[in-house]
């Protein structure tokens, strides 16, 4: 059975032929190209789950939040998922830094207030 030469690649790695459809070369296992993103309902909730935590845990896994990589999609569904993944993002941002300073004037104040009532003010 021949094969339709538009439906045929080649490995860049050893040169065998591969199907349009491979990820990676079943002879050397080389990455064709990367599989599509998932759009699964766990996937989304673990997205917009980090994107929201993100900012409280003081991006120190911003290097493994995959908003980037969903937003850059040209998959509509997948763009669609990166878009939601940064506006809960920022909107965090914005929550945790009001919380913030808020948090930080109450203290303050707290803290004037006691010092004030032990001098005797």
């Amino acid at each position: 059975m021949e094969t339709n030469p538009k439906e045929e690649n080649i490995c860049s790695a050893c040169h065998q032929p591969v199907l349009p459809q491979y990820y990676f070369c079943p002879n050397c296992g080389n990455k064709l190209h990367s599989a599509p993103l998932s759009t699964t309902a766990q996937t989304q909730a673990w997205i917009y789950a980090f994107s929201i935590i993100l900012p409280m845990i003081c991006f120190i896994f911003v290097n493994r939040w995959p908003g980037v990589k969903y937003f850059k999609s040209s998959d509509p569904k997948v763009k669609l998922i990166g878009y939601i993944a940064w506006a809960l993002l920022a909107l965090s941002t914005v929550f945790v830094i009001y919380f913030a300073i808020v948090f930080t004037r109450e203290l303050t104040q707290s803290t004037i207030n006691s010092i004030n009532t032990d001098m005797g003010f």
